[in-house]
């Protein structure tokens, strides 16, 4: 089977002028992947066991590219069972996708959403635990924009960070493209975008890399089936 090469190309929910009606119909789709294919799972699983590793009674969370700012409401409901208090940034840099998270986690009194550019964290160094980002690294194709996320990422967290994302395959790509001709057939945007982001998202090899070359401490590649990857890093003490 030839490797499946990653593609370039911008996904609909990222234009600017997306319509809001279809943005928040893909914005529901991305939450019952999350659900159903891992992508909740995969978070709490390696934020458990970072949360071992470094125990305390508190801890600031930030996320990165929220969307609806579904991963967050899941994480902060996670730590309260466990009588662990999170309180999480949310953060996106689309103003209509803003909008949706704030309607989404308004109840949630340790969520606060907020805008911030991924390329340029308005944070201190060091002002969040851990820093999340979900299924959004691959929306960004050049690997200088890519290094910098994950820079960024390190740079405002004390302890280490997640990136939890889709896993670029040829059986990840049919699955995807299954989606697209059913249940999102009426989902122009979703449907759209969703082959599309399993060949801009990467492969553990190519994550691996890119936290070499960002220089991210303790880094460490994890494969999740079905079709999801982790990269954790994470700082001693």
């Amino acid at each position: 089977m030839t490797r499946l090469p990653r593609a370039a190309g911008a996904e609909r929910m990222d234009e600017p002028g997306a319509d809001p009606a279809e943005l928040g119909r893909s914005l529901a789709d991305l939450r019952g992947v999350n659900r159903w294919l891992g992508g909740y799972r995969v978070v709490l699983h390696h934020l458990g066991r970072l949360v071992a590793r470094h125990p305390r009674t508190s801890y600031r969370v930030l996320d990165v590219g929220t969307g609806s700012a579904d991963i967050p409401l899941r994480v902060a409901a996670w730590a309260r069972r466990r009588g662990i208090r999170m309180q999480i940034v949310a953060t996106d840099n689309h103003p209509t996708t803003l909008a949706f998270a704030r309607r989404h986690a308004a109840a949630e009194p340790d969520v606060r959403v907020e805008p911030a550019d991924a390329l340029h964290l308005r944070y201190e160094d060091g002002a969040f635990d851990l820093a999340v980002c979900s299924a959004a690294l691959h929306h960004f194709d050049a690997r200088a924009d890519l290094l910098r996320v994950l820079r960024e990422m390190d740079r405002v967290a004390r302890i280490g960070g997640i990136v939890n994302d889709l896993r670029r395959s040829r059986p990840a790509l049919v699955g995807a493209r299954l989606l697209a001709a059913t249940f999102w057939r009426g989902h122009p945007v979703t449907a759209h975008d969703g082959p599309l982001s399993v060949r801009r998202a990467f492969t553990p090899g190519e994550l691996d890399e890119l936290a070499r070359a960002a220089a991210l401490p303790g880094a460490r590649v994890h494969r999740h089936e079905p079709f999801r990857v982790a990269l954790v890093w994470e700082r001693e003490g």
